[in-house]
């Protein structure tokens, strides 16, 4: 290529469109980008206590007919989730009737958001022997 082909291709004229595909295009992408992010919340959108919060979320297991952690205290707004590892329904009712999950099989979970401090006394309906204690502070 010599030195005038060269400054065809960069001339005025024919930079013009293209600068102009160029801005529609962008622009086409900024505007999907604001679609797609406000339709799909991300976590990364959460505030970093929120994210800390989620990930130390206490889970209790369930097996071998009892609950892995029959005490637990946490700070209200906590979101206690029990998972059965047990080849056996259960279930998790808390003693005053706040919360009572469904018979749980194998893998199920249920979780519940202690808003209210107090002490919730839990036991599996199915198994009466197992309990649990949750205290929110």
């Amino acid at each position: 290529m010599n030195a005038a082909t060269i400054a065809s291709y960069v001339s005025p004229a024919n930079l013009r469109p293209l600068a102009g595909k160029f801005l529609r295009k962008a622009a086409f992408a900024l505007v999907v980008k604001g679609v797609i992010s406000a339709a799909i919340p991300t976590a990364c959108a959460q505030e970093p206590a929120q994210q800390v919060a989620v990930a130390n979320a206490p889970t209790i297991s369930i097996d071998n007919f009892a609950f892995s952690r029959p005490a637990l205290t946490v700070p209200a707004g906590t979101k206690v989730t029990w998972v059965n590892h047990d080849d056996m329904l259960h279930t998790v009712a808390d003693e005053g009737k706040s919360f009572k999950s469904d018979p749980l099989d194998s893998g199920e979970s249920f979780s519940h958001v202690f808003d209210k401090p107090g002490t919730y006394k839990y036991f599996c309906s199915l198994h009466p022997h197992m309990t649990g204690t949750i205290v929110v502070q």
